[in-house]
């Protein structure tokens, strides 16, 4: 029995498979892997030398047509110094933070349904193909004769900016989901409750994610955009005075300013994923 048993186990199947290690960098289909350390040192470095390179190349350049980032910090705390900036701040997150969460909340309820219902897809899928496709600026008039030059027209334009991506991103979530999985809730006489938290909802969760993460960009847009043709205020505001006066480095405070909440956003988004969906941690 001994001398036939270690052949076998030779040839077990389970003796070849590779440590969790391997498999997840196969995974990922990579040219090279790094720590979290090299990771973060080539993530921050290259952000110096595309400051340094941008420092070198403004300073040699007419400040009315471009800018450098020092100049870019010192109108920074000017604007701090005098108040523009931090109440046309107030006025662009307040807009942004009730028109995305808005999008948001709306897209992901109604991606939802229509993922599920074959006939809500059905009775919304021209349409939103339609006004997803269709230039959004070229809608800023009608929205103004609906609602004014007031909030009320800002937030609608980054509803409608935000909305698309999520309510298409939800969809597909919902629709990836394996027949063979549903057809074993079925087996187990899943109520349609447990289906929605044991299934749907996980396996849609990186979907709307990244429904999100990409509302986040179209949100920044759309905020700026409705502060341009509504209601000139916030950091449109700002970028628009300055510009006709030749301030340059005060036209890029507010550019700057919304990058980096866009940068801001996606990271906590990103934390947020972590935390709801951790078995994508690795992956």
């Amino acid at each position: 029995m001994t001398a036939h048993s270690q052949p076998q186990a030779a040839q077990d199947p389970l003796a070849q498979v590779p440590p969790d290690r391997e498999i997840k960098a196969r995974r990922r289909l990579t040219l090279g892997t790094q720590t979290k350390g090299q990771k973060r040192f080539i993530r921050y470095a290259s952000l110096l030398v595309i400051l340094v390179a941008w420092e070198l190349y403004g300073r040699n350049v007419n400040p009315i047509v471009f800018t450098y980032p020092t100049a870019i910090a010192q109108a920074f705390v000017d604007m701090i110094r005098d108040g523009t900036l931090i109440s046309a701040l107030i006025d662009t997150v307040v807009v942004l933070a009730i028109g995305s969460a808005i999008g948001v909340v709306v897209g992901i309820a109604v991606g939802l349904l229509a993922g599920r219902s074959e006939t809500v897809k059905q009775i919304i899928d021209i349409p939103v193909n339609a006004l997803y496709a269709l230039p959004a600026v070229a809608l800023i008039p009608v929205i103004v004769l609906w609602f004014g030059f007031g909030d009320q027209a800002k937030i609608f334009v980054v509803t409608f900016f935000v909305f698309f991506p999520v309510i298409i991103n939800t969809m597909r979530g919902v629709e990836e989901v394996s027949p063979e999985l549903l057809e074993v809730t079925r087996s187990f006489c899943s109520s349609e409750r447990r289906v929605w938290v044991d299934l749907l909802l996980p396996a849609a969760l990186p979907y709307i994610f990244t429904g999100v993460r990409l509302a986040i960009g179209r949100g920044l847009v759309g905020v700026i955009v409705a502060e341009f043709f509504t209601a000139i205020s916030g950091l449109g505001n700002l970028i628009v005075t300055n510009s006709n006066t030749f301030q340059t480095a005060r036209v890029f405070v507010p550019i700057v300013i919304l990058s980096l909440i866009g940068v801001v956003l996606t990271a906590a988004l990103g934390a947020v994923e972590k935390v709801l969906a951790p078995w994508r941690r690795d992956q």
